[in-house]
């Protein structure tokens, strides 16, 4: 066989179409997914919803800090920081845990703590010595944010 020969085929499921392109001179396949068709596709027969891939998970949406808690201890997990707007006394030492897979940080957006990445099982402490407000996040993760109120 002389030259490139690529050659483009269209396969249609009910719920998506997948285009196939064979590059024979290269002795290549490659199959993608073209997404979803429009179609009420395997979600609503309780299968993979459209447009996903089976075995990846997307972070869920950060909780917005409401309102703040008494409690000295926050948990980064799911990509969130869990209670995410605490409040404590001046003097008190809050602790992070990072509790999911990727590292997170626990930064003041305009304050004076920062703790670089933290990896799974990893802790940060920082004692707040001042009374105010202090609202921090992720900054690999910059939707992720919480809020540390300190009072007398």
């Amino acid at each position: 066989m002389g030259g490139n020969m690529s050659t483009s085929c269209l396969f249609r499921r009910p719920d998506r179409r997948w285009s196939v392109a064979l590059a024979a001179g290269a002795g290549v396949i490659m199959l993608a997914a073209c997404g979803s068709t429009g179609s009420a596709g395997p979600a609503a027969s309780g299968g993979t919803p459209a447009g996903s891939m089976p075995g990846m998970h997307m972070p869920k949406a950060a909780a917005q800090p409401g309102k703040a808690v008494a409690a000295n201890t926050v948990a980064i997990k799911n990509f969130a920081f869990a209670p995410a707007a605490v409040t404590v006394r001046v003097g008190t030492t809050v602790t992070w845990t990072n509790t999911d897979e990727e590292p997170h940080t626990v930064s003041a957006t305009s304050g004076p703590f920062h703790s670089g990445a933290l990896i799974n099982g990893a802790t940060y402490r920082y004692t707040f010595t001042k009374p105010g407000q202090y609202q921090y996040l992720c900054t690999i993760h910059p939707f992720m944010h919480g809020n540390v109120v300190v009072t007398q």
